[in-house]
């Protein structure tokens, strides 16, 4: 996006189901977990490049043997530096300890991250936070090999606030209120005391307490802790919990928010947050790799047996449509398509606004991630022109001259590489003050390639907050002065924070946000804004499930049009010679092109589960206020 604009996070799940000694025979490696790991997240950096974490455990280890290794960073490039060290440390074990090099028995004794239970995560940092002690895998240690607990996880609570209180009523001290610590905390809760009532069910019947401990992994029930635990959770997320034991589990939300897919054979059970990450890794087909039901978990036992199981009873499916506009690499064959389809259906409006001009118009992208939305949109151009072509020779009746039919022929979508991206922005500008006074020299253009009666359509994933398209694009763009600039986006207008994963806490930087309160003013209906934050404030007291969205009657004031049109004026100023449009997708366009991901709320205010709409709600009043603070 031209917009800075993070998201949490990718996670990547490793089973071994067999012994370690099948794969360095079928494989050549007892590292075969490490280095499949490896590729998982490394084809899933996009989903986050500020952190990475690993962990793995070995099974059937004897006492006093190490069986629970992890590593995490921030470097600059964190999934490389996490590896750089495994390796590291692998080769240093095997060059002071020869012996070990043939012997899959003495490396999984001594050398750390070995393990048959792998699981990995990477992030972008939210909040301003970026610690290593930020960083996933979080680990919840205990002496008792089954409540030792590490979690991982792509999601964010909007009721972390409350989950903590409950914490505290558990007679809990938790360290942080941040809440992956909160929910670690309230599985391991739940852990103990599943682990405790066990372990006194088989005194009772007769078991020493060495006898005890297989048997504990034997019978612990992995899905009913979880019921428990995520009982009153509200958010979006993929969780992933391994137990120090062997037990394995990666749930999903009731809404089917935040992805997750997973393949399952003989030989291995792989997690992660998107499918062609799998395909990939694994070399194998679509149908392969399926896709986590929302509200439940798959859970890997410690004897390798596998099993699907609903753990929260599924609200309406409102998967997150900016996985397959923007986040999720499009490299999957459902979300290439989707892609492309969000191009071709935002045709019909860019050449409205150029008047059907193709001859007088040059079609570009910004960034690379809008590239397959453009590749649909001019599929649609080339649809037109063969129309109009067509009409062109029937309607020369046999008439037309080999050179006319030629010219008619020869008539193409003008194609250009307008924008060059020169610099990585978020390696090293944290805040949005110093962002601003170098975010104009991000973007190059090409020189030479518009005319003067030129309309120049450049399509983005999304406009978010505006500032590159003000501060930079569109005054490049201005000095190749085209006599238009269409910016589209394949996205609809971000009118509303979002609350589940992706980093937009507040309303006044979204450029339509404000782009509603110019038109409120113009209006004379400004006085709406205050109407608002008193009803916001009168349901502050109120449980989440009966809050509102009073936000929505702003935005409905006016039509989308209007708002758009606004938005155009507001990424350009005074010294802009050309006319500046912007066209956005049409909310049903989204659905039409995305079917099965129809989580919108970020374009339409209607949130996927309760907390959403208190999120909107403190928003607003923060906004009202002044009130810098986030709204979750």
């Amino acid at each position: 996006m031209s917009d800075a604009l993070k998201h949490e996070c990718g996670i990547a799940l490793i089973r071994l189901k067999k012994p370690l000694e099948y794969y360095k025979e079928k494989y050549g490696s007892a590292f075969y977990g490490v280095n499949k790991m490896y590729l998982m997240m490394e084809k899933q950096h996009n989903r986050g490049q500020d952190g990475a974490g690993f962990a793995s455990i070995k099974l059937d280890t004897n006492p006093g043997e190490r069986y629970i290794s992890r590593v995490r960073s921030i470097a600059q490039q964190p999934i490389q530096d996490i590896f750089a060290q495994i390796n590291e440390r692998i080769n240093d074990e095997l060059n002071e300890h020869p012996e070990y090099q043939n012997s899959v028995a003495l490396q999984k004794k001594h050398i750390p991250y070995i393990g048959e239970l792998l699981l990995g995560h990477v992030r972008y940092g939210t909040f301003g936070k970026n610690s290593v002690e930020s960083v996933h895998p979080f680990l919840r240690q205990n002496n008792w090999m089954h409540r030792n607990l590490i979690v991982a996880g792509n999601f964010n609570m909007t009721n972390v606030n409350q989950l903590f209180d409950g914490l505290i009523e558990l007679g809990q001290h938790p360290k942080e209120k941040a809440d992956t610590i909160t929910i670690m905390e309230k599985i391991g809760h739940f852990l103990d005391d599943a682990v405790s009532k066990i372990y006194k069910k088989l005194k009772k019947e007769g078991f020493s307490k060495s006898e005890c401990s297989p048997l504990i992994a034997e019978r612990l029930n992995v899905a009913k802790i979880l019921k428990k635990a995520a009982k009153n959770w509200d958010g979006g997320y993929a969780m992933a919990g391994l137990l120090g034991h062997g037990d394995s589990f990666v749930l999903r939300d009731p809404a089917g928010i935040r992805p997750t897919y997973y393949y399952e054979d003989d030989e291995i059970v792989a997690v992660a947050s998107e499918r062609p990450v799998i395909q990939t890794v694994f070399n194998v087909d679509f149908e392969d790799v399926k896709e986590l039901d929302p509200g439940h978990a798959i859970i890997t036992k410690k004897s390798g047996e596998v099993s699907i199981e609903k753990i929260i009873e599924p609200l309406a499916r409102k998967a997150c449509s900016f996985e397959r506009i923007y986040f999720s690499r499009g490299s999957d064959a459902e979300i290439y398509q989707e892609r492309k389809n969000l191009g071709k259906l935002l045709m019909p409006k860019v050449l409205e606004a150029i008047e059907e001009d193709t001859k007088n118009s040059v079609f570009s992208y910004i960034p690379n991630t809008a590239e397959t939305s453009f590749f649909g949109m001019i599929e649609t151009v080339e649809e037109h022109l063969n129309q109009k072509k067509t009409k062109a020779i029937l309607d020369g009746n046999g008439k037309l001259s080999a050179e006319r039919v030629t010219d008619i022929l020869s008539e193409r979508p003008r194609i250009e590489k307008i924008a060059i991206k020169d610099v990585k922005l978020r390696t090293f500008i944290t805040e949005d003050s110093s962002r601003d006074d170098l975010v104009a020299h991000v973007y190059d253009v090409t020189y030479g390639v518009i005319k003067p009666n030129d309309n120049l359509v450049i399509i983005d994933d999304s406009i978010v907050r505006g500032t590159t398209l003000k501060k930079s694009i569109i005054k490049m763009m201005d000095r190749l002065s085209p006599k238009q600039i269409v910016v589209v986006s394949s996205a609809p207008q971000i009118r509303y924070p979002d609350c589940y994963g992706i980093d937009m806490a507040n309303l006044e930087s979204l450029i339509a946000f404000r782009a509603m309160l110019e038109l409120l003013k113009e209006s004379d209906k400004y006085h709406l804004i205050e109407e608002v934050y008193l009803k916001c404030k009168a349901q502050l007291e109120l449980k989440d499930s009966k809050v509102k969205n009073f936000v929505k009657d702003l935005y409905n004031e006016f039509t989308a049009d209007q708002i758009s049109d606004k938005i155009a004026e507001l990424i350009s100023d005074d010294s802009v010679k050309a006319k500046v449009k912007t066209i956005f997708q049409p909310i049903e366009n989204l659905h039409k092109a995305c079917p099965k991901n129809l989580g919108d709320w970020y374009f339409t205010g209607d949130y996927p589960t309760a907390g959403g709409n208190r999120v909107v709600n403190r928003a607003f009043i923060n906004f009202y206020e002044g009130n810098k603070e986030r709204a979750y």
